[in-house]
């Protein structure tokens, strides 16, 4: 059975991906869209509607959740200077209205993207495992860890089903991070601290798989790690994402250095209005070891990934 998908974010990159691999199918999309423009491609696929709201104005809200079945929520702000001044508004605040939109327009399903740091360090020892209880360190995880408590304390008596998708890295042609690690590689500038950092990755290809069954499958409910099988760190899925590109592997360096280009990039960005494409916080998030328990996920969305290793998605880079 069809269903009406609104897609919050839709111009943003992982929002974008999502709407262009619905839209070969029967859904029917409404693609929420703010400052940025939708791409061509997507306004001009016949079972999309394109709506303009403002997530810090709730009475633009009702237009676009009225008929909706499900909502997947992307909308946010990154890759701008100081981040740590303004999440608490766009993450929690703006998802607190979004929440409350679509219990009044009885939406039946809510999808928040997350991601595992939410929990703090894991490993592959002790995974994180759908706690809401963890003291994250850097603030766009404290924040969206607000949005997970928020979802699951508002829809408690509602009609609308919380789903938190705890995505590991997403790589892949196409992805913004990915796409600024090759630039950066490109013109030898690509570092990395010394210490290894545990990361679980997610191609894209698996990444769309699993959203749209978190869309699709009935009876989906509560929270999800979605993540590949083969732990590697930081450092390897660089230096294998240079060879792939026929670069130089990545400088190791001291994290103070890279702490202080990520303080120079938010001082440049702040003068010139620019956004801003690394942050200390984005780097603090980046240092959290993490690691996911996916069994849920793997019984209840794809039982199979497309890319379980990343020797298996090399060619996806």
């Amino acid at each position: 059975m069809a269903s009406r998908i609104l897609i919050t974010g839709a111009a943003g990159n992982l929002g974008s991906l999502l709407a262009r691999h619905l839209i070969t199918g029967s859904h029917r999309l409404r693609l929420m869209y703010h400052r940025r423009p939708l791409p061509a491609d997507l306004l001009a696929a016949p079972n999309v509607q394109a709506i303009n709201a403002d997530l810090s104005d709730p009475s633009t809200l009702p237009p676009a959740l009225e008929g909706a079945d499900v909502v997947f929520h992307f909308a946010g702000r990154l890759f701008a200077p100081r981040p740590e001044a303004f999440l608490r508004e766009t993450n929690t605040r703006w998802f607190s209205n979004l929440t409350d939109a679509a219990i009044e327009a009885n939406v039946g399903r809510l999808i928040l993207a997350s991601f595992p740091q939410v929990e703090g360090p894991t490993s592959v020892e002790r995974p994180a495992s759908g706690r809401l209880d963890g003291h994250p360190v850097s603030v766009h995880a404290q924040t969206r860890l607000e949005e997970e408590r928020l979802l699951f304390e508002r829809t408690r008596r509602s009609q609308t089903t919380p789903v938190v998708l705890r995505f590991g890295m997403i790589y892949g042609r196409g992805i913004l991070m990915v796409e600024a690690a090759r630039w950066l590689a490109r013109r030898r500038l690509l570092c990395v601290w010394k210490e290894p950092t545990l990361l679980q990755l997610l191609s894209t290809a698996d990444f769309l798989r699993a959203s749209e069954a978190a869309i699709a499958k009935p009876h989906v409910h509560g929270i999800y790690h979605v993540g590949d099988e083969q732990p590697v760190t930081v450092q390897q899925f660089l230096d294998e994402a240079c060879r792939v590109w026929g670069h130089p592997a990545p400088m190791r360096v001291p994290y103070q250095l890279i702490r202080a280009a990520a303080a120079l990039c938010e001082l440049g960005a702040s003068i010139a209005g620019t956004p801003s494409p690394l942050t200390r916080d984005f780097v603090r998030l980046g240092r959290v070891p993490h690691w996911g328990d996916t069994r849920r996920a793997r019984a209840e969305l794809i039982p199979q990934l497309s890319y379980p290793t990343l020797g298996s998605g090399r060619s996806t880079l």
